[in-house]
């Protein structure tokens, strides 16, 4: 796929997406002390799998649009920090199990689709990696 690229990856930079040793991710169990099943929390280390510097690079061009997100506890603690937290406003937290398991993908291909057009059509960034070809 990077091989065959020819617009969202220029011929000198391709080398930066290709995992030259790539290895199957390994899987750690983690065991969530304060649950009362004490279930295990899976966690994947994707460093070593093939297609990894090229999501990363996906990632970069299709931004998610939603103000919402979160990267990490400390971004969760800045925004609440910044939000007006008045005294009828209740705060929830969801764990979500299971929730890719009925993904869309002809709409998912499409919102990626449409995404990626648009970054790459009105680039914000003059040194994107993006050529039009």
């Amino acid at each position: 796929m990077i091989a065959d690229s020819k617009t969202l990856i220029t011929q000198e930079i391709k080398w930066k997406y290709v995992n030259m040793n790539p290895t199957a991710p390994p899987i750690k169990g983690l065991i969530k002390m304060h649950k009362p099943e004490q279930p295990n929390q899976l966690v994947v280390n994707w460093q070593g799998a093939p297609a990894y510097k090229l999501a990363r690079l996906f990632t970069q061009l299709t931004p998610l649009p939603n103000r919402h997100n979160v990267d990490n506890t400390r971004d969760v603690i800045k925004k609440l920090n910044d939000t007006p937290i008045l005294p009828h406003f209740t705060l929830a937290s969801l764990d979500i199990t299971n929730l890719y398991t009925n993904i869309p993908v002809a709409e998912t291909w499409n919102t990626i689709s449409n995404t990626l057009k648009e970054n790459l059509l009105r680039p914000s960034d003059p040194t994107r990696i993006v050529k039009l070809v």
